[in-house]
């Protein structure tokens, strides 16, 4: 599926937080501990379409680093940093596990990317997230100077790049990074249902075990529940 215009309040997932994962062609590069290395899926296996394919080949390497985060317990948003065939760095959500609210995917992937090239703008690069970027991961993709923005599922709650708000349309700024969305949008968003979905069932069946242990403790004891009459 080929990038699409943006279409405002469109359906998607919902968003948390992120941790680092470098991926870098040419090794392991300086990090900080939260960072660690993944391989790339060789280009050779990318669909002829030059358009269509690339960009389906990189947002499946943001799905495998959102993978990561769904396995730590993490919202699964994954992303990848790319200059031209090269994938520079990739980062996945792990708010919760690092601790910081910023710790958004996308932040991640530009951190790592950052310190990979020795330079705070990334000109040139391209970035490709499961999730549509937030405003505060949209303010950073422009100060890295972001050529483009690829993202898969749209969020109707927190989305800049149309869903919310447009902060890559406005004018005024003095940079301007392209974006396209919908790469691979129903399996991005079918991850963040399925996800938040397990979650809930999980809750419902934390909350039972806990009632069923109360009870039987009741029953143990012979001491009376809250709504049961003494005696």
């Amino acid at each position: 599926m080929t990038g699409s215009p943006v279409q405002p309040h469109a359906p998607g997932g919902e968003r948390e937080e992120a941790q680092p994962a470098v991926a870098s062609p040419a090794g392991p590069v300086p990090a900080d501990p939260l960072v660690t290395v993944s391989a790339a899926v060789p280009l050779s296996d990318v669909e002829p379409d030059p358009v269509s394919g690339r960009d389906r080949h990189f947002m499946r390497l943001a799905q495998a680093a959102a993978e990561q985060a769904r396995a730590a317990g993490e919202v699964p948003v994954g992303a990848v940093l790319v200059r031209g065939d090269e994938v520079i760095a990739s980062g996945f959500n792990h708010p919760i596990g690092a601790h910081d609210p910023s710790a958004h995917a996308e932040m991640a992937a530009l951190r790592a990317g950052a310190h990979a090239l020795g330079n705070y703008r990334l000109p040139g690069c391209e970035l490709y997230v499961t999730l549509e970027p937030c405003l505060m991961c949209a303010g950073a993709i422009m100060h890295a100077r972001i050529a483009r923005v690829v993202f898969g599922a749209p969020d109707p709650k927190t989305g800049a790049c149309g869903s919310v708000v447009d902060a890559f349309a406005n004018e005024q700024l003095n940079h301007h990074t392209s974006v396209s969305g919908g790469v691979l949008a129903d399996e991005c968003g079918e991850a963040l249902r399925a996800f938040f979905a397990d979650r809930r069932r999980a809750s419902r069946e934390a909350r039972r075990t806990a009632r069923e242990r109360a009870e039987q403790a009741q029953g143990e004891t012979g001491v009376a529940g809250p709504d049961e009459p003494a005696g």
